[in-house]
């Protein structure tokens, strides 16, 4: 008997640095909703959650960074290079992820679910999943990732890279083998004919949009752009923020790797858009602009209000927004909409600092608002 009747669930998997986000994101941009078990792995050893003392209890207090949290880097040099200390680490944090990932699981009201996890195979949450996905990438292009994405040195990313299991045990698992090797359009083909074989389109939730509003200017409303509106994303950040250099439908397609837009109509002609992205219960919004003829106080709501009304259907705790000075400025509009200034580590939760931090740019305000009282993972 399936553990979640009337899902449809991936299982998406591969070794670090294939890419496996990206994979993810485009799932969701189709329709599935992303669940990334390794992010929810950070939140269980956060100081105060559930794993955070069995671990210092584990491996002495030596993983404690100046900040009395558990320092990953620390901890991870310390398993990755003794088997049994990784298991021992497993042990801890496994069950905790798969209680997480049931409970979003079972309140999510989409249909298809892609979980996604470097140890998918590895642990029960294999068994529970209707087809596994595997995203490949030869060890060159990994160690490159490693070093450039991430920061580590030639030698720390190869030490990840010899500690985890050979790839061709998990591509003889898979049901769907994608390569992610080469363009962000060669990967996103992959993932789009793979979707159309293997999920049953019948059954995917879209993402609803609110009914369009009259405004003073004319009917108002908002669409979520794809990687099929590329161009009209272009047009409109290019024509609202004119960057030097212009924007390319090229960078557009890539920034789909990580995140989604929003465009703004009025009678139909785009006049605003914003950027986002849902990670890891947090929704974050790193661009957002409006046509300068429009006043923001009656245009600007409307944005803000369908990113939270999508965030909220994805379970997001907390909505980011980082906001030009200009936008800023409009101190009576943030708050009337719930906002609050922050600084990241004004935040009473490591998931959600580390997200402030992420996104946090020079001449930008930090916006904070809290969307649902109930977390994943809780303290105890």
């Amino acid at each position: 008997m399936k553990k979640w009747a009337g899902k449809y669930v991936i299982g998406l998997t591969g070794n670090i640095g294939t890419g496996k986000s990206v994979v993810r994101r485009m799932l969701e941009h189709l329709g599935a909703y992303g669940i990334d078990a390794d992010a929810l792995s950070h939140r269980a050893i956060a100081k105060g959650a559930p794993a955070y003392e069995p671990i210092l209890e584990t491996f002495g207090r030596y993983v404690l960074g100046p900040d009395d949290q558990i320092d990953r880097r620390k901890l991870g040099k310390l398993v990755f290079s003794d088997s049994e200390a990784l298991k021992q680490l497993e042990s801890i944090v496994h069950p905790l992820v798969n209680q997480a990932v049931d409970l979003i699981v079972r309140r999510a009201p989409q249909k298809i679910i892609v979980i996604e996890a470097i140890k998918l195979l590895e642990s029960s949450l294999a068994e529970v999943c209707d087809s596994i996905w595997v995203v490949y990438a030869p060890e060159e292009i990994q160690l490159g990732r490693l070093v450039q994405n991430r920061g580590m040195n030639e030698k720390e990313a190869l030490q990840r890279l010899n500690s985890q299991p050979s790839q061709d045990a998990k591509l003889k698992a898979a049901n769907v083998i994608i390569k992610n090797v080469s363009s962000y359009e060669d990967t996103w083909r992959q993932v789009s004919q793979a979707w159309q074989r293997h999920v049953k389109l019948a059954d995917t939730l879209p993402l609803t949009i609110s009914q369009p509003v009259r405004l003073n200017l004319g009917e108002v409303s908002v669409k979520r752009a794809g990687p099929r509106q590329t161009a009209e994303i272009v047009e409109v950040v290019n024509r609202l923020t004119q960057p030097t250099p212009p924007l390319t439908e090229a960078e557009v397609m890539a920034a789909f790797g990580e995140k989604a837009f929003l465009l703004l109509q009025v009678d139909e002609k785009t006049v605003g858009y914003l950027g986002w992205q849902v990670e890891n219960l947090v929704a974050r919004t790193t661009q957002i602009a409006l046509d300068p003829t429009l006043p923001p106080a009656q245009y600007l709501p409307v944005l803000i209000r369908e990113m939270e009304r999508a965030s909220t259907d994805l379970q997001c705790e907390i909505s980011l927004v980082s906001a030009s000075a200009g936008l800023a400025r409009h101190d009576a509009l943030w708050k009337s909409l719930g906002y609050e200034v922050r600084r990241p580590q004004e935040l009473s939760v490591l998931a959600w600092q580390e997200a402030a931090e992420e996104i946090s740019c020079a001449g930008c305000v930090l916006f904070f608002k809290q969307l649902r009282q109930d977390r994943v993972l809780r303290p105890i």
